[in-house]
């Protein structure tokens, strides 16, 4: 926020430089950016008043005109177009000096002497962006009569310093000139001089020139503040309101617009004015804009409205885009003769979604958006009425029209000067923290042993007694308090149970051979095209984004698969010829649609591979991370019907009666879609499933002293039966002697029957209380080749 020094003064007696100003409002918290000097080193720029203009005898575009510069009269030839007989002109007197170094000479132009230039608000180091739109093009034209001879910089007031604050989204009772001023008095210890709003002539009824006001949603509006002013008459502003308005970095447009950006900027409330005539059935209705509703702003941009955005408007039309600009429909012109002034409050929510929404920001949603005191609305529309009058730009109409429910009141707060003083490490007596209080307005006593304040309603960031030990802290100097060592306990810092099952994870995994990844959480819908997932699955109810950087960030996934298949893709398509990866991340999943309330978000571990793998290459990756997490007990079911899945090379992995995860290799077609021309294995897997059936506690178990026995079987079976139902049997009957089951031959050939295949198995026995004997072995042996004979139709090969 730009705040002139000179607008600062008229509220704070200020005795020192900007420079050591700047510096202790740092110290107090106001964060100065930077500090800019209004004086461009101008030299020897008059005001002079033009006497006479003639053409030039040589030149069609020149002129020749003769300025009363008070001392003297002197001859000058411009170009400009724009000047009359009568203006009074900034006149730069040979040798003078310009921003950027320009000297003023004596010469000719076309053979016609002259002495001096006339000055455009460009040459004397104005900003383009602030210049007066009247004044932009040509000479800089003065607003009234000045003294003839008088220095141009103290005429326009081309001195001084501008201090540039950045100011917390917290404090926007700082985004005013008083705001600031209140800062500065009680960072200076000085008594702040507060406005004095008068208004001296007030006619009429402001019941005979409106209609009423409904706000239909209260809920988005707090208060709506208006008053009638009649009789406008539409000018120029006066001189030393555009030079406040330039130096705060605000173009000057007329009178009326002008003077509610000034109070704007001196009291922090954006203000609004209607004309009145344009507004159907003078009549103003505060309501939320119908779905598909459009109005044309004052940029002459039409916008497109929704439900959720509130409107000003009038018995037919919306006349405004609440908290975010007006429309053009009732712009105050060259011909308006009423003007309503709106000073009303709005949701900050609500105006930084609409501002959004309809691309457009402006200065009061800026303010509008960080949530005003609703008790500056009066205020600021009566001091709009009274600077309309002070200049004659227009009659107030009497009364006012205020609808305000909910009104702000003060809040007690208290603050404890020992605990103040503690937590500060400094010696303040409890009388002088009343005092910063005070100059803070926040209406401090010291009541016992405790210090009561009353809280503003401006002063919404001050919540608990920590808030008011900051303000002490600040206003007596952050720079004064001297640094102490920190004095306390350290505690031990120790993982989460997922943490350190996530970490045991990650070892295990790049142990292995496997690179971590990670990938964002947001995708593109299309995503889901590619892996060939149906209309009706569960994967497809995902979170759309409101505010999404792009088409390819849309939504947020509900699957890992995905991302790993677009790296695993690009590592191909850069020519690497082997990839193995793994991401652990979360998948997010509505609990209900359209969206309420925050999804779940889900913890899942994905694993991807290419080149030199097979599907037992990722099931061997798997067992072993599962293993050494300490997980027993999961099983491997064919699944043939998850689309993402070649349907003859895929398990899903259940744990008991839960279901683990998935692995498998990669469907052709969804290959395809990707542009992968490598097969590709890939699992994911329910991490919080894989946390709760975690065991990260490992037993002692002493090296075996007996012998172990080892037998092969060689088994012909059907082919459909699979090598973990052979081997499930032979766990159940193993009367807990079999110690290792290692299968070492599949066989399919023409010693087999077709529809067979032959598997060997070696098994191993022990006995951890005795040394095992041929018929301890035997009995047991012979009771596994028996169960596979009679629930498998099992032959034994000889």
């Amino acid at each position: 926020m730009l705040v002139p020094v000179k607008w600062l003064k008229e509220y704070v007696d200020i005795d020192i430089d900007s420079k050591e100003l700047a510096d202790r409002l740092t110290m107090s918290g106001s964060h100065v950016d930077s500090i800019e000097n209004i004086d461009k080193g101008i030299e020897n720029v008059v005001v002079g008043k033009i006497l006479e203009i003639s053409q030039h005898p040589d030149a069609d575009k020149l002129v020749v005109t003769q300025i009363d510069v008070g001392s003297e009269k002197i001859q000058i030839v411009t170009g400009a177009n724009n000047i009359k007989v009568g203006d009074y002109i900034p006149v730069a007197l040979v040798g003078a000096r310009l921003p950027g170094g320009v000297k003023i000479k004596k010469g000719k132009l076309r053979g016609i002497e002259s002495n001096g230039m006339l000055c455009s608000a460009q040459e004397l180091g104005i900003a383009d962006n602030v210049v007066p739109k009247e004044n932009k093009d040509g000479i800089f034209i003065l607003d009234k009569e000045y003294a003839l001879g008088q220095d141009i910089k103290e005429a326009l007031g081309l001195y001084g310093e501008v201090i540039d604050f950045e100011i917390t989204p917290n404090r926007p009772d700082c985004l005013s000139i008083i705001g600031m001023a209140r800062e500065t008095a009680a960072t200076l210890g000085k008594t702040m001089k507060h406005l004095d709003i008068k208004i001296n002539n007030q006619v009429d009824d402001i019941n005979e020139h409106m209609n009423g006001i409904t706000v239909q949603d209260k809920d988005l509006c707090y208060r709506y503040y208006a008053k009638v002013v009649k009789d406008i008459k539409i000018g120029q502003s006066p001189m030393w309101m555009q030079r406040r308005l330039m130096e705060a970095g605000v173009r000057p447009i007329n009178n009326i617009v002008d003077i509610t950006n000034y109070v704007m900027l001196e009291i922090g409330q954006p203000i609004h004015a209607f004309d009145l005539d344009k507004l159907s059935g003078k009549r103003i209705v505060v309501r939320r804009a119908s779905e598909g509703e459009k109005m044309k702003t004052l940029d002459g941009v039409e916008r497109s409205l929704d439900s959720s955005m509130l409107v000003i408007a009038d018995e037919s039309r919306p006349m405004a885009i609440a908290g975010v600009m007006g429309g053009e429909d009732s712009e105050v012109t060259k011909d308006t003769k009423s003007i309503l002034i709106e000073s009303a409050n709005f949701n900050g929510r609500s105006v930084r979604l609409t501002s959004r929404k309809v691309s457009l920001r402006t200065e009061a949603s800026a303010k509008y958006e960080k949530d005003l005191d609703p008790n500056l609305s009066d205020i600021a529309c009566n001091r709009v009425c009274q600077l309309i009058e002070e200049i004659n730009a227009g009659t107030v109409v009497s009364g006012h029209i205020d609808i305000y429910d909910g009104k702000s009141e003060e809040r007690i707060m208290e603050l404890s000067p020992e605990k103040a003083n503690r937590l500060l490490g400094t010696d303040i007596e409890a009388s002088e923290m009343v005092k910063m209080l005070n100059v803070l307005e926040l209406k401090a006593r010291l009541d016992g042993d405790k210090i009561t304040a009353s809280i503003p309603s401006f002063r919404r960031d001050l919540s608990i007694e920590a808030d008011l030990i900051e303000e002490v802290g600040r206003i007596y100097g952050l720079d004064k308090i001297e640094t102490q060592p920190l004095v306390g306990t350290l505690t031990k810092a120790e993982k989460t149970i997922i943490r350190q099952i996530e970490d045991k994870a990650k070892n295990i995994l790049t142990g292995i051979g496997l690179n971590e990844i990670t990938t964002y959480s947001f995708i593109s819908p299309k995503q889901y095209d590619k892996l060939n997932i149906s209309e009706d699955s569960m994967k497809r109810k995902y979170v759309e984004i409101r505010n999404p950087l792009g088409e390819d960030f849309s939504v947020m996934r509900t699957t890992l698969i995905g991302n790993m298949l677009e790296v695993m893709t690009r590592n191909y398509k850069y020519g690497v010829e082997k990839a193995w990866a793994y991401e652990i991340g979360s998948t997010f999943v509505p609990r209900e649609l359209p969206i309420k309330e925050l999804p779940y978000e889900n913890r899942v571990i994905s694993i991807g591979m290419y080149g030199n793998s097979d599907f037992f290459t990722i099931k061997g990756v798997l067992d072993t991370m599962l293993e050494k997490l300490g997980i027993k007990d999961y099983d491997y079911i064919r699944e043939k019907n998850d689309p993402i899945f070649h349907p003859g090379r895929t398990a899903t992995i259940t744990l008991g009666n839960h279901v683990l995860g998935i692995i498998g290799e990669v469907h052709p077609d969804v290959l395809d879609n990707f542009g992968m021309k490598e097969r590709v294995y890939a699992a994911e897997l329910n991490f919080e499933l894989i946390v709760l059936a975690s065991n990260l506690e490992r037993k002692y178990t002493p090296l075996p002293k007996y012998p172990s026995v080892t037998r092969d079987i060689a088994l012909v079976i059907d082919e459909e039966v699979m090598v973990k139902e052979i081997e499930k049997i032979i766990k159940e009957n193993s009367k807990n002697l079999v110690e290792t089951i290692k299968l070492f031959d599949v066989y399919k050939g023409g010693q087999i029957e077709k529809g067979k295949k032959s598997v060997a198995y070696s098994i191993v026995y022990r006995s951890h209380e005795k040394t095992l004997t041929d018929e301890d072995v035997s009995k047991v042996h012979d009771k596994i080749v028996e169960k596979l004979k009679e629930n498998l139709n099992a032959i034994l090969r000889s």
